[in-house]
């Protein structure tokens, strides 16, 4: 196992931040449909942080809680404000695992993912984003 990398992050408010320690080797993305849906884009960039390595440092986030295909209820936080999304985790008990939205955190540029999950859900475009035109801005 790698060894773990001291992130923090939070919303696009500013309502609610966080620190963690996250295992690089542990992000990857989610292609799953529920993660599609909830943010509103092709698939969800997650980093997996052990629930001792996970601390809520300002705010409080809203919660929702979804069923996946499996049967699992998992409860997503997120900005009330905002909504930006910020991590999952089990629904019913203590947290299993904090699955953390990358893209909350302000070291999102050093944790690139190492694999991909639930693939058979992936838009079959997503492959080949790197064939498109570029501009820097909009």
């Amino acid at each position: 196992m790698a060894n773990k990398m001291k992130i923090d992050g939070g919303c696009h408010c500013g309502a609610i931040a966080y620190e963690a320690a996250v295992d690089p080797e542990r992000v990857g993305i989610c292609h799953c449909t529920d993660c599609q849906t909830l943010t509103s884009s092709a698939f969800r960039i997650v980093g997996f942080v052990e629930p001792a390595d996970f601390a809520l440092t300002h705010g409080a986030p809203m919660i929702y809680v979804k069923t996946a295909e499996s049967g699992s209820r998992r409860a997503q936080a997120f900005c009330g404000i905002c909504g930006t999304p910020l991590w999952s985790t089990a629904a019913e008990g203590p947290p299993d695992r904090y699955s953390l939205r990358i893209a909350s955190t302000r070291q999102r540029d050093a944790l690139p993912p190492r694999h991909q999950f639930w693939c058979r859900s992936a838009q079959p475009w997503v492959m080949e984003l790197a064939a498109l035109p570029r501009r820097e801005t909009q």
